[in-house]
């Protein structure tokens, strides 16, 4: 027992180390050549999973993979809460409410209707492939945004939903998921559920962050300050786990983490300036290493030979997610924000903006570790997602903002 428990901690220290090694050559390789880092890694995860060389292989080590995938969908949440500024969102809450939630019900429902025409399997299933990639990505916005010289107010807006629908996708796919697992689907009851895991994970999440972050940037109680990066951690591997085990959402839980750690400042608590550039460091560091360990998992998730027999009806479903159910969503959420006053070129900039990437990734990667029914035919679809809208979109965004002419814009 003691020898298959240490080959198994072999194994998995021997993936990590050659993930990370790949994933470090894959990203300098994409400053090179100028592609986005994640679709490089992706590539790398296909190359030495399971389809080709065989090498990375997490069959062996099932709970190495959900390691890996639920605190890295954690911590990127958390980080994702920690851009988004009260301040300014105070003036486009509005917008980044609906979009967060009936933006992203808009893109799953619209999403799996699309799905259920071309794939004919179960609706329910459909409507799961949707929830999976109905949210955009903070880790792939925040890096491009803060490259570009957009108005604050149209910037944390796009960041602000992106870091929302993170959670409220996560949630809306669990939701799914449980009534795949249970006696079917009820509007009500999925509904009434929703409320209950984002209300509690946001309780859950407002307590451990309050506390964290006294007890790293409070004058008097704040006496581990110089363990910043460690309580970070220790918080968002607590608000997950309580917040699950309590059956409500652990992802809602760490992004109020984060969204609190994030403006502390509103609170009065304030962290060293050494301790401060230390745990931004090391965050950059550890959301890096997630993503890459997140992509090249996924990689190895990819089945070509269901790839190869659904892309086209693939590439059906993301094409008319970009171009006609995105823009749906919105429209209908920003249109009715008369305070904000969105004019049509912010609308159609922010339509174009919606890369996606870790959090479906993880969550898809999820579902395929759990076996579930028709999970090939979602990750074909999470993979086209992905390689579309970060290998297109992303590098299109800073064009269209000075085709729009919104760059250079007063806040």
């Amino acid at each position: 027992m003691e020898a298959a428990a240490v080959n198994v901690a072999e194994r998995i220290l021997s993936i990590s180390a050659l993930i990370l090694i790949i994933g470090s050559f894959s990203g300098k390789l994409s400053g090179i050549i100028k592609i986005p880092d994640v679709i490089l890694f992706i590539v790398a995860g296909v190359i030495l999973g399971p389809q080709v060389l065989n090498i990375l292989n997490f069959e062996a080590v099932p709970y190495g993979s959900q390691l890996i995938l639920i605190f890295g969908s954690a911590y990127i949440l958390y980080d994702g809460g920690r851009e988004i500024k009260l301040k300014v969102l105070r003036k486009v809450k509005m917008t980044v409410g609906l979009l967060s939630t009936l933006g992203v019900v808009i893109s799953a429902l619209g999403t799996g209707a699309i799905a259920y025409i071309v794939f004919k399997i179960p609706f329910i299933y459909c409507a799961l492939m949707g929830a999976v990639i109905a949210s955009t990505d903070p880790a792939v916005l925040v890096p491009l945004f803060k490259k570009m010289n957009v108005n604050e107010r149209l910037k944390q807006t796009i960041i602000s939903e992106s870091a929302f629908n993170d959670a409220a996708g996560a949630i809306v796919t669990f939701a799914v998921l449980a009534a795949i697992n249970g006696r079917g689907f009820s509007l009500v009851d999925s509904g009434l559920g929703l409320i209950k895991m984002a209300l509690g994970g946001a309780v859950i999440g407002i307590i451990l962050g309050l506390l964290s972050t006294s007890l790293v940037g409070h004058k008097k109680y704040g006496i581990l300050s110089d363990y910043t990066s460690i309580v970070a951690i220790v918080t968002v591997i607590l608000a997950y786990v309580i917040g699950d085990k309590l059956g409500f959402s652990g992802f809602m839980a760490v992004f109020i983490v984060g969204i609190i750690c994030g403006n502390k400042g509103i609170l009065n608590l304030h962290i060293p300036d050494e301790c401060y550039e230390t745990h931004m460091k090391f965050k950059e560091v550890v959301t890096l290493i997630l993503r890459m360990l997140i992509f090249i998992l996924l990689g190895t998730f990819i089945d070509f030979s269901t790839l190869a027999l659904y892309w086209k009806q693939a590439l059906v479903v993301v094409l008319t997610l970009i171009f006609i159910i995105r823009p749906i969503s919105v429209f209908v959420s920003a249109s009715p924000d008369k305070r904000a006053n969105w004019s049509i070129k912010e609308i159609l900039f922010i339509s174009w903006v919606r890369e996606t990437g870790v959090i479906p990734a993880a969550l898809c990667g999820m579902l395929i570790s759990q076996g579930l029914l028709y999970s090939e035919i979602i990750s074909a679809v999470t993979f086209m997602t992905i390689l579309v809208t970060v290998s297109i979109q992303a590098p299109t965004t800073t064009l269209l903002a000075k085709y729009l002419k919104l760059e250079d814009t007063v806040n």
